[in-house]
């Protein structure tokens, strides 16, 4: 068996890590032995090894740095990466940092996924700085595929702006990555939106199917409040 391997990019708060923990329990779901590896070492926050302990009790394996370099804001990539890499018999998703310098993580892994072959999924959200245009979002692309030297080849539409987030602002998002990725040969076909709102945003929008993930990164004072601090 040849499994799948899947590269999740984005811009800074585009919600790749949020989209890479979905596809994880996605593929887990449907019986697949699913590796995540959190490369970000970008972004303190919003990181999927967050959910590392909750994903272990359903047989998921995070990849990540452990013990007093968990939280650690530090360039820091295991090299158990490139065994999963390479193990054909495993699902895996590398959820790779939000910029290109958080890209450049790939470069030490491109043989290994050149030989495997990947999808390279890029999440992009319209409402967030750099990527709010068809400009922006081709440049940001040719820059994330210049430093990581892989191409991508999927768009995932994540245009929101949490609860204010409306039918028109999904369906302008669409069509200004629908217009990026047809400049960039490349394929749309998705759009997300979290759960809270699923019966506020219908599938089918603009022809493209609609995910629904659930909300998992806590921004650190709703953790707090969670906690009752």
């Amino acid at each position: 068996m040849n499994a799948n391997l899947y590269i999740v990019i984005g811009a800074f708060g585009s919600g790749k890590s949020e989209y890479s923990i979905h596809l994880a329990r996605k593929f887990n779901d449907a019986g697949q032995d699913v590796v995540l590896a959190d490369m970000d070492v970008v972004n303190p926050y919003f990181r999927s090894r967050d959910v590392r302990e909750d994903f272990a009790d359903i047989g998921i394996n995070v990849i990540a740095p452990e013990g007093e370099f968990k939280h650690a804001d530090l360039p820091m990539i295991s090299p158990r990466i490139k065994g999963a890499i390479e193990n054909y018999d495993k699902t895996v998703i590398l959820d790779v940092g939000g910029d290109p310098a958080g890209c450049r993580t790939l470069g030490r892994f491109v043989d290994a996924i050149n030989k495997r072959g990947y999808q390279m999924l890029y999440v992009v959200n319209t409402s967030r700085p750099f990527t709010s245009t068809v400009d922006e979002i081709i440049t940001m692309k040719q820059n994330l595929e210049f430093t990581s030297k892989l191409k991508i080849s999927d768009f995932i539409c994540n245009t929101n702006l949490m609860q204010y987030t409306t039918v028109t602002l999904v369906e302008e998002g669409i069509a200004i990555i629908r217009q990026a990725a047809q400049l960039s040969d490349a394929t749309l076909d998705t759009y997300l939106v979290l759960n809270a709102y699923e019966t506020i945003i219908p599938d089918g929008l603009c022809g493209l199917q609609r995910e629904v993930m659930h909300y998992t990164l806590k921004k650190p004072w709703e953790t707090l409040v969670a906690k009752g601090i």
